[in-house]
């Protein structure tokens, strides 16, 4: 009898405690105005940083293999 009040009421504290997470979370929905502009290209979206990353890995490539030779 005792064992299962406590598995009882562990479930039902679990329970609340998801159910207040839930609501802290909710309630944190509507805070700060985020502007966002999506126009805005970052170095990694340009092709010539990705050209230019991969010539670089390539020549650290080569360097480390023929220095095994």
């Amino acid at each position: 009898m005792k064992n299962q009040l406590k598995k009882y009421s562990q479930s039902v504290f679990l329970f609340l405690m998801t159910m207040l997470f839930s609501v802290v979370a909710y309630a944190q929905d509507g805070g700060l105005d985020i502007d966002v502009n999506i126009g805005k290209k970052e170095w990694y979206q340009q092709p010539w940083a990705w050209v230019v990353g991969g010539a670089i890995f390539v020549l650290i490539l080569v360097a480390l293999l023929r220095k095994r030779k």
